[in-house]
């Protein structure tokens, strides 16, 4: 069932549990337009505005709920990428020009949280999520590296694209998953026993991976992990997961939202590549999405993870 067609946007139901997620009048808001490739989308809570980055226009966007404007966050932005906000409210950011994880301290410094692993430079660190424990998990495929558009061409100094996470107080860097062709999103179940990560290796790689897989988390460490959902419709990038498991990915005709175990629930459609999304809002409850050039979002009656 498909419903709600507004601009090429609306909502396709798969599984009745869908129907509950959403507003029965509730449509999809253009927010913004003008990006050659957004992503990476984190909330403010206390300011009310949204960050996000448009990547090749090396810059960072900023969208202020109390009165709709878009304004240049940061410009330029060392490529940014993914973003997300820490336990003390200060922005987390993957940024591929200077292959890094940064931090925004509370007086707009900036501190360097990872640039290299066992002393060679990361290839272009792409999203980012922070655990209860102050701990920070990061993807580093090689986005930014394999072309100009998205940061710099440059030879890989690791052996490959891999998950990393950085201890809370030495600020260690250690290496949780190795075996990923193109690690991209990443989000925790909302106990944080399961860690979600795409796989984006089709993009490169012919039959290449497009799924996200599920690894159970042991400490500082994952298990192997078990493909759980395999993406119909280009590939899964950026997603959230919402207070009672269900994840919502980006997705090449919007948002796919997913039950905990995979299964497709439903479909936001968004008229063109959605490559990642947040929840934001008071309470949680409105799904920020960036397409590709442009910044959407609506409400739905569920909530994200705090």
């Amino acid at each position: 069932m498909y419903f709600g067609e507004t601009e090429g946007t609306g909502f396709e139901v798969v599984d009745p549990e869908f129907s509950q997620c959403l507003i029965g009048h509730a449509r999809v808001e253009r927010l913004w337009t003008g990006a050659r490739w957004s992503e990476g989308p984190a909330w403010f809570a206390a300011g009310r505005y949204l960050i996000w980055s448009d990547i090749p226009n090396n810059r960072m966007m900023r969208w202020d709920e109390t009165d709709g404007s878009v304004s240049i966050f940061r410009s330029p932005s060392n490529n940014s990428n993914g973003n997300t906000v820490d336990l003390q409210g200060r922005l987390v950011t993957c940024e591929h020009l200077a292959r890094r994880v940064s931090r925004t301290e509370h007086d707009g410094a900036v501190t360097v949280l990872a640039d290299q692993y066992q002393g060679n430079r990361l290839n272009s660190p792409n999203d980012v999520v922070v655990k209860s424990d102050g701990s920070i998990w990061f993807t580093d495929p090689s986005y930014g590296i394999i072309m100009d558009y998205e940061g710099d061409r440059a030879v890989p100094e690791l052996d490959g694209c891999h998950v990393y996470r950085i201890a809370p107080e030495s600020g260690d860097i250690t290496r949780v998953a190795s075996d990923y062709v193109k690690p991209n999103g990443l989000a925790f179940s909302p106990d944080e026993q399961y860690l979600y990560i795409a796989d984006t290796g089709m993009s490169h790689q012919e039959n290449g991976p497009a799924h996200i897989r599920k690894h159970t988390v042991e400490g500082d460490t994952l298990s192997e992990g078990a493909v759980i959902a395999d993406c119909d419709t280009g590939m899964f990038d950026g997603f959230r997961v919402d207070r009672d498991g269900r994840i919502w990915s980006s997705a090449a005709d919007g948002v796919h939202c997913l039950s905990s175990d995979g299964d497709l629930l439903g479909k936001i459609r968004i008229p063109e590549i959605v490559g990642n999304v947040c929840f934001g809002g008071p309470k949680l409850n409105r799904l920020f999405i960036c397409g590709t050039t442009s910044l959407y979002s609506v409400y739905l009656n569920v909530n994200g993870v705090r």
